[in-house]
């Protein structure tokens, strides 16, 4: 994302295609739920290891086309398309993303993208090799009164309704979705798709620069992945609301920052934020679904994910008009007001200390 990102900003100038290559990552995230509901019934394993090996298909195609001089803005827009047609979930962890971001830019800065792309269909294959290595349980998540391979339309259609009704049953689960597809439409697109025209246009730095602000902010996601796995007894959805609104209040500064080292700080403290905002939020969800519903339930989750595309080209044709301080402020704003209204409406089942979510 971060090598395709400057190269459609450095290629074209626009900001919109800029945020339209970005809203196409996650255009195939409306077929979550059916990837969910096929990782219960098959193995998450084997669903995962065809993804990635799709991925590395998808990334050679590039890298092919990067190498022979042939590479274009619409090729790049049609192949980001195809690979969010199988997308279910971003697994990357925390650690990696702050490598990626600086190993990532930094080889595009000195060689370009094709030989970064060489690197990046090298990583995919590996982690095709590598997820196949994972031993896969004895027994299989979905429902024993389905067959192995019943992949019926009757049964399958049967299963996703199955899946949608649960992940809306409690109260509690439907907060968790309100809250990721808030973040999804007012606070990732700022740190995530927009970074590259960040990096240029408002700090006036180059790939290595944008190398920098991803991984600050990947370094907070590690920093507040480490403190949630030490915090034993942590109330999950008071962490949630919290940590959101946190969130919000870092990003309505770093819009108005100048000075990239200070922007770099409050980066890290979003991200810290996003971190223990989302975790909690997937937390509750995996808490309160079924066992054998969980890949469907967080299929579902993903499709609210479609906040982000949204939010992104939203905000494509504010900064043209207004600028990227002003649209920032409306979404950090925006989101902050949004995060109290789910935590009032919902306080009984997020807040109260009696509630299940917050069991310890």
């Amino acid at each position: 994302m971060l090598v395709l990102g400057w190269y459609i900003l450095v290629e074209t100038g626009s900001v919109l295609l800029l945020t339209l290559l970005g809203s196409l990552y996650y255009v195939g995230t409306l077929i979550a739920p059916v990837l969910g509901m096929v990782g219960d019934r098959v193995g998450h394993r084997d669903l995962l290891a065809a993804m990635r090996f799709a991925f590395t298909v998808f990334s050679t195609i590039i890298m092919t086309l990067a190498l022979t001089g042939h590479l274009a803005p619409l090729h790049v827009m049609i192949i980001v398309s195809m690979v969010s047609a199988i997308g279910l979930s971003r697994t990357t962890q925390d650690s990696a993303r702050i490598a990626g971001a600086l190993s990532g830019a930094g080889l595009f800065a000195a060689l370009g993208i094709g030989p970064a792309y060489v690197l990046i269909v090298c990583l995919y294959f590996t982690a095709t090799i590598l997820t196949l290595c994972v031993t896969p349980p004895a027994k299989p998540h979905g429902r024993p009164s389905h067959k192995p391979g019943d992949f019926s339309t009757s049964s399958m259609l049967h299963d996703l309704k199955e899946g949608i009704v649960h992940a809306w049953s409690g109260p509690g689960m439907r907060a968790a979705i309100f809250v990721a597809f808030l973040v999804n439409l007012t606070a990732f697109p700022l740190t995530n798709g927009l970074m590259p025209y960040v990096a240029r246009d408002i700090f006036h730095t180059d790939q290595t620069g944008l190398g920098y602000l991803t991984a600050s902010f990947a370094c907070g996601s590690l920093a507040g992945s480490i403190t949630l796995s030490l915090m034993s007894g942590a109330r999950i959805a008071r962490l949630m609301i919290g940590a959101t609104l946190a969130w919000y209040l870092m990003l309505l500064v770093f819009v108005e920052i100048k000075a990239m080292p200070v922007a770099m700080l409050c980066l890290m403290l979003a991200g810290m934020a996003s971190s223990l905002s989302m975790t909690s939020a997937a937390v509750i969800l995996m808490r309160t679904a079924s066992a054998h519903l969980r890949g469907r339930v967080m299929g579902v989750r993903m499709m609210v994910i479609y906040g982000l595309p949204i939010g992104l080209m939203a905000a494509g044709g504010l900064i043209d008009m207004i600028g990227f301080p002003a649209t920032g402020t409306i979404y950090a704003v925006a989101g902050f007001t949004a995060m109290v209204a789910i935590a009032l409406r919902w306080r009984a089942d997020l807040w109260y200390l009696h509630s299940p979510v917050n069991a310890r």
